[in-house]
């Protein structure tokens, strides 16, 4: 049988722009070594964090993908219209029906798009990154909305210590197309895999549970486990080799590793296109140069590829 795509397959995919957003109450260490028995010192020690954002009880993953949304489709120069796919990467949200992504899009006047939201926690965006260059490749869509959106705050116990001092809430978001005939794919192909022998070590055990992680085990695992996979997202990108320990292993001099996360925590699948968002506004990410998106978390899920910066 012969199928029609609805737009012409493309020779690859590339970010056309970005945007992100952050809730506005900023939460330091003090704050919460006010709240739990831990010091600005022992968390900076411990996870390098100086500050995180916390959403208000007002606000939810869907209304934070929708602004970062919107600001990724106006640095594009790009019209609801223009977008054919919405992905909203999360594994916060409050409920799982209705997903988030038909609602942002709706919110943003996308007429009738595909819509589907994906949870693979922190390595979400990446998943989604490359289910939007699939789709363009294959010809299913011409341009895809990605967001990463949580809220983490909303499954973490405040009292504890092992997760509060680290996850935060924001909205990161990237506008994918194809690239112009003879030019190189702007995102390279995903390494991706889950260990899920070891899904327990990241666990929500119900819904009246709040988040709960071995840190050590995960600490353990990403820093011996996740340098292959970044090694071989480069290698299948065709780009020599491109947090600390990882950078260690693959020889990356420390100031050419995003340290978003010292003002962000941990927002899982916003984390990664919160840090492009805000680190091409200040001007430390140039244009056209590569850049390597590792994501690594619950499930365990993890994924990596190479990208061009728009």
């Amino acid at each position: 049988m012969t199928s029609v795509s609805p737009f012409p397959p493309a020779a690859g995919a590339r970010i056309v722009s970005l945007g992100g957003y952050q809730p506005g109450n900023v939460v330091t260490n003090d704050d919460i070594a006010a709240q739990v028995d831990t010091s600005d010192e022992w968390i900076r020690s411990r996870v390098g964090i100086i500050s995180r954002r916390f959403a208000g009880p007002e606000e939810s993953v869907t209304d934070m993908a929708f602004v970062a949304g919107g600001k990724a489709l106006a640095a594009g120069g790009l019209s609801p219209g223009d977008i054919d796919l919405v992905i909203v990467a999360t594994c916060s949200t409050e409920a799982p029906i209705p997903n988030s992504s038909a609602v942002v899009a709706h919110r943003l006047g996308i007429v009738a798009p595909g819509a589907y939201d994906l949870n693979a926690a922190c390595a979400g965006f990446c998943y989604a990154l490359a289910n939007a260059s699939d789709a363009i490749r294959a010809g299913t869509a011409r341009h895809v909305l990605v967001i990463g959106s949580e809220k983490m705050t909303a499954w973490i116990d405040p009292t504890d210590r092992s997760t509060c001092i680290i996850f935060a809430d924001g909205a990161g978001a990237a506008v994918v197309g194809p690239v112009a005939d003879g030019e190189e794919p702007g995102i390279g192909p995903v390494a991706w895999g889950s260990a899920g022998d070891l899904a327990e070590k990241i666990i929500i055990a119900d819904r009246n549970s709040f988040l709960h992680q071995e840190g050590q085990a995960v600490f353990r695992w990403a820093t011996t486990a996740m340098h292959p996979v970044a090694a071989q997202a480069c290698e299948r990108a065709g780009v020599a080799r491109i947090v600390e320990a990882i950078a260690r292993r693959l020889g990356v001099p420390r100031e050419r590793v995003a340290d978003d996360i010292v003002h962000a925590g941990n927002t899982s699948s916003a984390s990664i296109p919160l840090a492009l968002a805000r680190m091409t506004e200040r001007g430390e990410l140039k244009s056209g140069s590569p850049a390597l998106l590792l994501g690594f978390g619950a499930g365990m899920c993890y994924a990596a590829q190479v990208i061009t910066v728009p």
